[in-house]
């Protein structure tokens, strides 16, 4: 299929998580590729603040309303506000999403929950309320979501986070093909390590995060990850080109490959991986696990 959005000049543009890292990231880029701009976070200050810098930068914001993507009501509210300002979105991208790693004796029920409704359920609610009127209006776009290198691999840790991330894998692989005859595509981007604040506020359920091992494990990770701007251009190129998969650093690409081409090697490295993991991030004891609550 030809590429439905081959720029940005005067597209409408929706984004969540827009307040901060590759929500941030993607939403200033658009801005300064003269797209209209519609987004969205639970933080509002923050969005308010990446909306002047927007404008700022020459763009034009017609929506920057806070919303938790996790109530429907709001976001069936806010894709009114949306529709009604603006028409259909060209580019719809759902970025937000929260991070809870840990094993099954350190997760409780409660993270399950929270990523299953910020992670999946809000992406779903997204689409169900503005993909609707990107078919209506009979223009094409592209539906942009994030999953995760867990929405691919085995990693260490993070049963609950990859159950929502492969879930919102298989939902675009679903749309990547129904979505065709109405000149939809659909990106699913597969970031890899990418240094937002998130990194700094991580949760794992069962590991100390003042554990000397962390804080270094952590250092590691923000020396090999990618900035925002960086995911943000690899999310950007791959809509231009109407790319399906999108990776935002080269590790990740090779590991799915393979995982694809060569599962024996695949399932080497995840178990060296795991091995790894865990002792570099020893989880703490059932006595002590309810202190870190």
């Amino acid at each position: 299929m030809r590429p439905p959005v081959r720029d940005l000049a005067g597209k409408n543009v929706f984004v969540t998580g827009a307040a901060s890292g590759i929500g941030r990231a993607v939403a200033l880029q658009a801005a300064r590729e003269g797209a209209v701009l519609h987004l969205t976070d639970i933080q509002a200050e923050q969005l308010a603040a990446v909306a002047e810098e927007a404008t700022a930068a020459g763009a034009r914001v017609a929506v920057a309303e806070a919303a938790d993507i996790t109530d429907h009501d709001a976001v069936r509210r806010l894709a009114s506000l949306v529709t009604d300002t603006s028409g259909a979105m060209d580019v719809v991208l759902n970025v937000a999403g929260i991070a809870i790693w840990g094993t099954v004796r350190g997760l409780e029920h409660e993270h399950w929950r929270s990523l299953v409704e910020v992670n999946l359920m809000g992406p779903i609610h997204v689409i169900e309320e503005l993909v609707p009127p990107m078919i209506d209006a009979g223009r094409g776009g592209q539906l942009v979501n994030v999953s995760s290198a867990a929405g691919i691999i085995a990693m260490p840790w993070h049963a609950a986070y990859s159950a929502t991330k492969f879930g919102l894998r298989g939902i675009s692989e679903v749309l990547r093909y129904d979505l065709r005859r109405h000149r939809i595509g659909v990106t699913l981007v597969a970031p890899g390590g990418v240094d937002t604040g998130l990194v700094q506020t991580i949760r794992i359920a069962g590991v100390d995060s003042n554990d000397r091992r962390f804080r270094r494990a952590r250092k590691r990770f923000q020396a090999h990850a990618v900035t925002p701007e960086k995911a943000a251009e690899a999310i950007w190129k791959g809509v231009r080109r109407n790319k399906y998969w999108v990776y935002t650093s080269v590790d990740i690409r090779l590991v799915h490959l393979l995982q694809r081409y060569f599962p024996p090697g695949y399932a080497a490295a995840m178990r060296v991986f795991s091995w790894g993991a865990h002792r570099v991030l020893p989880a703490v004891d059932d006595a002590r696990r309810s202190d870190l609550r």
